[in-house]
């Protein structure tokens, strides 16, 4: 194994800790279904964002899906796993589809966000309709979801912002790649 493989999966671990970590801190249950609004998204937009695909998709959704196997939600494991994963390779996939065409880095980062966030949204509606077996009153937890999307990709967007600006933690992102 080559070391920079080892140290990307050093990192992308430590990031899986901190979104389940995030994601346990602060839970406001949600009306109407079983799930709760978090501030994880923030370290899954985070994940995608430095560590890219797929170490930070395979964070995002270890650590989450880890949060609620922790929690005692253990009907939202699978669920959370993929949508968390599907949000961060998509934010990633977006963030570097702008950056390429030169946008600013601030914009990539919102429109990532945003449509990862449209991902969990809409992923959690459809997990908890149909393979929950909530039917239609899983839109119940819809406008939970969009609350927990738009601050997370607030947080998400500053924290991704401000730690970049880091010489040291840049240094450690080149050793990662």
């Amino acid at each position: 194994m080559k070391k920079n493989n080892f140290i990307t999966m050093i990192y992308a671990a430590m990031l899986a800790a901190l979104t389940c970590i995030a994601t346990m801190v602060i839970k406001v249950p949600t009306l109407g279904t079983n799930g709760y609004v978090n501030i994880g998204d923030t370290i899954v937009l985070f994940a995608a964002w430095t560590l890219g695909n797929p170490y930070g998709a395979l964070a995002a959704g270890i650590g989450s899906g880890l949060a609620d196997l922790l929690a005692g939600y253990g009907s939202y494991v699978p669920g959370t796993t993929v949508i968390k994963f599907v949000m961060a390779f998509v934010a990633c996939i977006v963030f570097k589809g702008l950056n390429k065409v030169n946008s600013p880095k601030p914009v990539a980062y919102i429109a990532g966000g945003v449509a990862a966030e449209t991902v969990m949204v809409v992923g959690y509606f459809v997990y908890e309709a149909t393979l929950l077996g909530y039917g239609m009153a899983a839109a119940a937890s819809i406008i939970s979801n969009m609350i927990q999307g738009i601050t997370c990709l607030v947080f998400g967007v500053v924290l991704t912002i401000a730690v970049k600006k880091l010489p040291a933690f840049n240094a450690m992102l080149v050793k990662a790649r």
